[in-house]
């Protein structure tokens, strides 16, 4: 038994000097592409992973700017406990979840629809051509689509109001009427991100082997068959990862254009987790419960990437780890 833990432990030796070594001629090697990733690591360790200390204030009484963290007296689940019997609490948490379950049922399949519908697009100068124009928007600021919102529906002149004219309604102010805020917050964000998102979409749609198709072809398959046992299934992997990573963010809306969209009117639909946080931190200065609040609302995000992930890994072998 001595000598057969003796050859174990030497096998162990030969096998961790060789990574070692490997690890050295791939450092060597690929020296250039591993000072590229610098900057981003120290960006995260920095701004991401350094300040996360002061998550210890979810945790205290109060925090002063003066004295510090760590010189605020503990209270243990205080804060939480504070934010579950608020009278807020429960409209936050249905206006989030309800303006993430619209965005990811109409706002999740349309980069993919207008991805499958550029795959069938043979003339490569209009394919192009819609493909700049669908991207564009991605690049606009939120404060820019908000003006623009702003702008079409004014009541003189507006082009909503001149659309509502053409069916016989008066005009009306959407951005004070409760009804419309969660149309023209979900709509606009798919007008913008649709083209971008659907970016990934057409690479993996271009990775489909071609022979697929040709096998379907000679199969008697059509346009629908083919989109339906060929297209779908060689995109399906891209997008439950999409999903799962959707599903991850479900606590988090569009904090800066809820913030420009909300009026006092509204206020009912749109306030949402975000926006109270930073009403509470930094309107308010109440920096240990607004923490609270944010890392409440972190842990249940990872808690759903976390179950989307394993349901994935066990329903179809798909997932991020």
């Amino acid at each position: 038994m001595e000598l057969i833990r003796q050859e174990r432990s030497a096998d162990r030796g030969v096998v961790s000097r060789g990574r070692i070594a490997f690890l050295k001629r791939e450092l060597v090697r690929n020296k250039y592409l591993y000072l590229m990733l610098v900057p981003v690591l120290a960006y995260y360790l920095i701004f991401h992973y350094g300040p996360m200390y002061g998550l210890m204030m979810a945790f205290q009484k109060s925090y002063s700017p003066v004295k510090g963290i760590f010189a605020g007296t503990w209270v243990g689940l205080d804060n939480f406990t504070t934010f579950f019997n608020s009278y807020y609490f429960w409209r936050l948490l249905r206006n989030t979840l309800v303006l993430s379950f619209y965005s990811i049922v109409l706002g999740f399949p349309a980069p993919i629809i207008l991805a499958l519908l550029l795959h069938e697009v043979r003339g490569k100068a209009f394919k192009r051509t819609v493909q700049t124009v669908s991207y564009l928007p991605h690049f606009i600021s939120v404060v820019v689509i908000v003006g623009m919102l702003s702008t079409f529906s004014a009541l003189d002149g507006g082009l909503f109001n001149v659309i509502r004219s053409l069916f016989g309604y008066e005009p009306m102010m959407f951005f004070t009427e409760q009804n419309m805020f969660r149309p023209m917050y979900i709509l606009s964000n798919i007008w913008q991100g649709a083209g971008w998102s659907s970016i990934i979409f057409l690479a993996a749609l271009a990775n489909i082997d071609s022979q697929l198709y040709e096998a379907a072809k000679i199969d008697g398959a059509g346009r629908w068959k083919q989109l339906l046992h060929v297209t779908l299934p060689g995109i399906m992997p891209t997008m439950i990862i999409m999903l799962i990573l959707r599903l991850g963010a479900v606590m988090n809306a569009d904090f800066q254009k809820i913030l420009l969209m909300q009026t006092a009117s509204t206020y009912e639909v749109s306030d949402v987790i975000s926006t109270f946080v930073y009403r509470s931190g930094v309107l308010e200065a109440n920096y240990t419960y607004s923490t609270a609040i944010g890392l409440l609302n972190g842990v249940v995000n990872f808690t759903l990437l976390v179950i989307a992930n394993a349901i994935s890994r066990k329903a179809n072998s798909s997932s991020l780890w």
